[in-house]
């Protein structure tokens, strides 16, 4: 062989080498990354083949750096998601930008894979669930449990939980009016009360309650809440209802506590207080903490909701939960679609807000060693997702802002846990 062959051989072999060793893959999150959601998807893929993500927190709409393995890459191509191979001088530049003091940006290590639970009943009627389809598309694998499993004490497997559209009140969603001949609702009655004496209640508002307080210990503990849509208001008012009946006996058998409104422990529970309950079994609500009659007089036009500017530097935890490539997001309703500002607690952290209408669309909060996040509506593509409306086909919206929200939580449990400056 010639030196000069030799030469060009040993070339190829330490350029080959520097792009496997001295090299990032880049995903960005701007709006040149032409499926988002399935970003997360990757993200997640690669902790979970223990290969450890910086998340670049307001760099490019919050993109992640990746040490440079082919495997990735190559997932990258399949799966549609845009990427760019940059030399480690390029990333080091990235680093300083990032660590300028001026500028609202910062670094986060993600280590490990956090282990998911989504609280929804087999079949999930009478709709779908904006969660579930978000984790399916992304890829992202998950567990399904419901109320054996929690009263069971099986939450301590996981890092992050979902609740379903859902009442922990214990009164089916508030369908009666509408519904309460359905097939699928009674077929709901009988199995939730069947459940309840197999576990030991009295009644399903009881074992709402208990689940309810299961879910509170799980987050006291460290673990991870994500909740939307009904799911929100309806959790933390049964924790503010512990053992008050404030259902009527429609749904229960027995009249509601004439003195229950007086008897609710708002500290008890997460983000709300002052709210008035409305225990009508033909209204659509369960305490008049829902904006959504607010919303709709605002009309679908004209909804949209903003998210907040957070310090990257100071307050990592909003500025992760934050993370998107815009700040003005289009509304979408559902049973509880938002939270009028004047029920929500001072020490809760607003991230989402509609600020003419006075609520907010998505908010934080910590208790214990665990944190909880609470996002209003049914469907981010859905304005008005309706009993039997068939499923988002989520192909359509590879790049959605509301969606990103939901998937920004679940990637938070992986964020390295250091001691937070605020």
């Amino acid at each position: 062989m010639s030196i000069k062959r030799i030469l060009i051989v040993l070339g190829i072999l330490v350029f080959t080498s520097a792009q496997l060793s001295a090299s990032k893959i880049l995903i960005p999150m701007d709006n040149t990354q032409s499926n988002h959601l399935k970003s997360y998807g990757i993200a997640y893929w690669v902790l979970g083949n223990k290969i450890p993500i910086e998340w670049l927190l307001n760099y490019r709409g919050g993109s992640f750096l990746i040490d440079n393995y082919p495997d990735i890459s190559k997932e990258c191509s399949i799966r549609g998601v845009s990427y760019q191979v940059i030399a480690d001088v390029q990333a080091n530049q990235i680093y300083s930008e990032i660590a300028d003091p001026e500028v609202n940006m910062e670094r986060v290590k993600l280590e490990v894979a956090p282990k998911i639970a989504v609280y929804t009943p087999e079949g999930k009627l009478p709709w779908d669930d904006a969660v579930t389809l978000v984790l399916t598309y992304a890829e992202i694998p998950y567990d399904k449990i419901y109320d054996e499993q929690i009263i069971n004490k099986e939450l301590a497997k996981y890092d992050w939980l979902h609740l379903h559209h859902e009442d922990f009140t214990g009164q089916y969603g508030k369908f009666y009016r509408s519904f309460k001949n359905a097939a699928w609702y009674i077929e709901e009655v009988r199995t939730q009360e069947a459940m309840a004496k197999k576990l030991g209640f009295s009644k399903v508002s009881q074992m709402k309650e208990g689940v309810a307080l299961e879910i509170r210990n799980f987050v006291l503990g460290g673990g991870f809440l994500f909740t939307m849509c009904s799911g929100t208001d309806s959790f933390d008012i049964a924790l503010a209802a512990e053992g008050v009946d404030i259902v009527e006996s429609v749904f229960d058998g027995d009249p509601s506590d004439p003195q229950s409104q007086s008897k609710l422990q708002f500290d008890n529970a997460f983000a709300f207080q002052d709210y008035r309950l409305d225990k009508d079994p033909n209204i659509y609500e369960f305490a008049d903490i829902d904006g959504t009659e607010d919303h709709n007089k605002m009309g679908e036009l004209n909804d949209f909701f903003t998210l907040f500017d957070f310090s990257a530097k100071w307050d990592i935890v909003p500025t992760i939960l934050t993370q998107n490539h815009t700040q003005v997001i289009k509304g979408f309703m559902g049973q509880t679609t938002s939270f009028r500002d004047r029920f929500i607690k001072s020490n809760v952290t607003i991230m989402g807000e509609t600020k003419s209408l006075k609520c907010s669309k998505y908010i934080h909060g910590e208790l214990g060693q665990g944190q909880w996040t609470y996002y209003g509506g049914h469907d981010p593509e859905d304005y008005r997702h309706l009993v039997g409306d068939p499923p988002t086909d989520l192909a359509l919206f590879p790049n959605s802002p509301g969606y990103r929200l939901i998937l920004n939580n679940i990637l938070f449990p992986a964020a390295k846990r250091e001691k937070q400056k605020t």
